[in-house]
């Protein structure tokens, strides 16, 4: 199938347009660049190596964690103990009791109490030259005693030095005094009038140290650790700022194989002070649980005890009614009615003086909760309920009940913390009480039930004579009012055992030790690689962002592919002191490489045409156009060919200074008429070699390039000479060397190796392919591989780089991503 013309032109376009583009990213170059820029990446490295130890050695401060495992025992069951048994109603279950203790743990007021108990309001450390410590209370040789009655200011470190002889130097900051002072007794912030910073001053054991934000003595402490300590730092903080750092620094988890035994875990910047704390803790917790038992048993006690009064005097009245029945009407048995349904009616008469009695103790409860009586509780499980959640409702609502006594002696009824109070109070009451109409509602459905049935037995014995009747109703209300009474008495006895035997279902299995246990954070480790890793990095990203920014021609292989024009040769780096490398080195590889360009220049013309005209040129100036040009004519000239090497660069004359020339007369002086083209031929040391300088720099260069008289000139000197050599300007930049290439039988592209932007590559290749300039190849020039690094850098010859040519190229627009290259070398120094 002969493709279509259409198809073959659009195809073709695309080849086109896709030449001349080079890759925007270069993996092999990139990676030689990280090479040759090793030294980066060892001196960051030991950077990061150096930072990462002091960091974890001086500033990072180790978090630890101790752990007390602590075993909930059924051995007792009251109001504020509830344990793991199944509801005999709702079926509940579960580990109820360790919820309960999970959030006496974890709860304010219970992390108050301690604050308040333990003087937890106080922050110890030690300052080192570089790194502070976290201290333990004990490890403190004295302790730091607040009156609590002056307000005082918080966060505000107090530093102690030891000086001997029980004294002690207090040295305050010199400034941050605020009047924004906290009055631990109402636990808020008071404003003060403005002062002067506190002196520093000596004090000793015992002694006050009085200013307007502060009040305190040095306490002694027995049992310190004797540390030796230069310095103490104590910071006092609010109680609320104590309570919340110790809540998120606790952990409560329970056992996976046993429910009943509960790990508890606090993190800390010292070992020693998470070790005090879960100890003391769990102590106070075991001493208030047991106190709350106690009280509620002996409540429970003392309920059924009055209750047990009343129902034994129903219990014997009830019981002389039955007896004159019998007397009277002799009746000692209920002979017409069946024993099933005797039976059955007592079951369930029985279960009726259970669930009245259960009612009765929930409305004492109830009553209890609304009229703030907690104190005369009486225990859930006379009611038969066994609830973790409403117990911890209701010893919440105790504590905002105490919480309120205080605020009441500081503040009016109507105040705000007054107000706030009592929303919380009423938001607990109701939690309280929605925990116990469940089981109202509860009891009353079976109550509803259980009458039912009776109800529907009761019109079964209707038929009875109306005397069996009467002693029935009688021995029935007997029977329940007896029921009752043994159940009281049931529930006596365990209240009373309770409280003989009473002791703390909480027992201790592991005390939080310090075991020597290594920090839980910061993973140094982890910190270090990261602190390396970053440094690593801040060298791989510039590379890399060189790289991208990076749009000189490094890479010969990409070159040929995207140019698709033919290389002449590769030329290496000049070491030496001028560009006369042929004539005065003809042995080095440079030389050797300026006679393979001109064993290769064949290919690019007749060789049967006398006279050829060679053009050399680049894209912009700094390339070596020049001195490619001096050193074909010179092989050219070397080889026995008559050659003459012309500087039609008139802008910058060059090469005059090379073969030591007087530039006084040249071409731009022939162009202008003012000499004759004798006056202009300079011999050179090679008998078939003249060089034609450009001569004085002409304020209208480009017309003279042009101008017919220029091409007069060049037809005229192929009359002469084999080759013509003409080092004209860069076409990157000016309009000149276009028109010269028009004259030319082989035009010379010069690329510099690391130097030639690609984007001036793309407009030659542009031209090549649309056929404006013919018989055209490459030189790629000053060309290095470091051993072992890949490609170099060293230009060794060149104008200098940079725009600016002359001043018809100041409208040149630079390309978007040349300008932000060119700005990043700007700011870093680079050249």
């Amino acid at each position: 199938m002969i493709p279509d013309k259409n198809d073959n032109k659009t195809a073709a376009t695309s080849q086109v347009e896709k030449m001349g583009s080079f890759n925007l990213f270069d993996p092999a170059h990139f990676l030689m660049r990280v090479i040759r820029n090793w030294y980066w990446f060892v001196i960051l490295g030991f950077i990061g190596y150096c930072v990462s130890y002091i960091y974890s050695k001086y500033y990072a401060q180790r978090i630890y964690s101790s752990s007390l495992s602590l075993s909930i025992s059924n051995n007792t069951a009251s109001y504020f103990t509830p344990n793991q048994s199944i509801n005999f109603i709702w079926g509940q279950g579960g580990n109820q009791d360790g919820v309960y203790l999970k959030k006496i743990l974890l709860s304010r007021s219970h992390n108050e109490y301690l604050v308040k108990k333990l003087n937890l309001i106080t922050n110890y450390t030690t300052k080192g030259l570089i790194k502070t410590t976290y201290l333990d209370r004990e490890d403190s040789p004295v302790f730091l005693e607040i009156d609590r009655g002056h307000l005082q200011q918080v966060n505000y470190p107090i530093t102690i030095i030891p000086k001997g002889k029980d004294t002690y130097e207090i040295i305050l900051p010199e400034e941050g005094q605020s009047p924004y002072l906290y009055n631990y007794e109402t636990e808020s912030m008071q404003t003060v009038s403005s002062y002067a910073r506190p002196a520093n001053r000596i004090l000793k054991l015992n002694e006050w140290y009085e200013s307007p934000n502060l009040k305190f003595k040095l306490v002694p402490n027995s049992t310190s650790s004797n540390l030796g300590l230069q310095n103490i730092i104590v910071t006092l903080i609010p109680v609320n700022q104590a309570v919340n750092g110790i809540i998120n620094s606790l952990f409560v988890e329970f056992d996976k194989e046993l429910s009943s035994i509960m790990v508890i875990t606090k993190t800390g910047y010292n070992l020693n002070n998470t070790v005090n704390f879960l100890n003391s803790s769990v102590e106070e917790l075991i001493k208030k649980r047991l106190t709350d038992q106690n009280t509620v048993d002996q409540n429970t006690v003392k309920y059924l005890n009055e209750n047990l009064t009343l129902i034994r005097k129903k219990l014997d009245s009830s019981a002389n009614v039955l007896n004159n029945l019998k007397i009277n009407n002799r009746l000692f048995d209920m002979e017409n009615i069946d024993s099933k349904t005797l039976e059955k009616l007592t079951n369930l008469e029985n279960q009726k003086a259970e669930l009245t009695t259960k009612i009765n103790s929930l409305n004492d409860i109830r009553n209890s909760v609304n009229t703030n009586n907690l104190e005369k509780i009486i225990s859930l499980n006379v009611a038969g309920i066994e609830d973790g959640s409403f117990t911890a409702s209701v010893s919440e609502l105790k504590q905002l009940y105490a919480k309120r006594r205080e605020l009441a002696q500081i503040y009016t009824p109507n105040s705000e913390p007054m107000r706030e109070i009592n929303r919380l109070i009423n938001e607990a009451k109701y939690s309280s009480q929605g925990g116990l109409r469940k089981y109202f509602q509860g009891y009353y459905d079976r109550l509803s039930q259980i009458d039912s049935q009776i109800g529907k037995i009761d019109q079964e014995l209707v038929t009875l004579p109306e005397k069996q009747r009467i002693f029935l109703d009688a021995q029935r209300g007997y029977n329940i009012i007896e029921n009752t009474y043994n159940t009281l008495l049931t529930e006596q006895a365990k209240s009373q055992m309770r409280v003989a035997t009473n002791q703390s279902n909480l027992t201790v299995i592991d005390k939080a030790k310090n075991l020597g246990q290594g920090p839980i954070a910061p993973n140094v480790n982890a910190t270090k690689a990261q602190i390396i890793g970053g440094l690593l990095l801040i060298p791989l990203v510039f590379l890399l962002l060189a790289e991208l920014l990076d749009n000189k021609i490094r890479n010969l292989k990409e070159l040929l592919t995207v140019t698709k024009i033919p290389l002449l040769g590769v030329v290496g780096h000049n070491n030496f002191d001028n560009n006369l490398t042929v004539l005065e080195e003809p042995k080095s590889s440079i030389a050797e490489a300026f006679r393979a360009i001109r064993a290769n220049l064949r290919f690019l013309f007749d060789e049967e045409q006398e006279s050829k005209v060679i053009l050399v040129t680049s894209s912009i100036s700094g390339e070596g156009k020049t001195y490619v040009s001096i050193n074909i004519a010179s092989v050219l000239g070397l080889s026995g060919k008559k050659a003459v090497l012309l500087g039609m660069d008139l802008r910058k004359p060059k090469i005059f200074g090379d073969f030591k020339i007087n530039n006084k007369n040249g071409i731009s002086n022939y162009l202008t008429g003012q000499v004759e083209l004798e006056d202009i031929i300079n011999h050179t040391s090679i008998p078939g070699l003249d060089v034609i300088t450009s001569g004085p720099i002409p304020p209208n260069p480009s017309e003279l390039l042009m101008s017919d008289n220029n091409m007069k000139f060049i037809d005229r000197l192929k009359d002469f000479y084999e080759y013509i050599i003409i080092d004209s300007p860069p076409v990157g930049l000016v309009a000149d060397s276009f028109e010269l290439i028009k004259k030319a039988d082989t035009t010379i592209y010069v690329v510099r190796h690391e130097y030639t932007e690609k984007h001036m590559v793309r407009m030659i290749t542009e031209k090549y392919f649309n056929k404006e300039v013919s018989n055209l190849g490459l030189v790629y020039n000053d060309y290095v591989v470091k051993q072992g690094y890949g490609y170099g850098y060293g230009y060794g010859y060149g104008y200098g780089y940079g725009y600016g040519y002359f001043d018809e190229d100041k409208n040149y627009e630079e390309p978007t991503i040349i300008k932000i290259r060119n700005q990043l070398k700007k700011f870093f120094n680079r050249k």
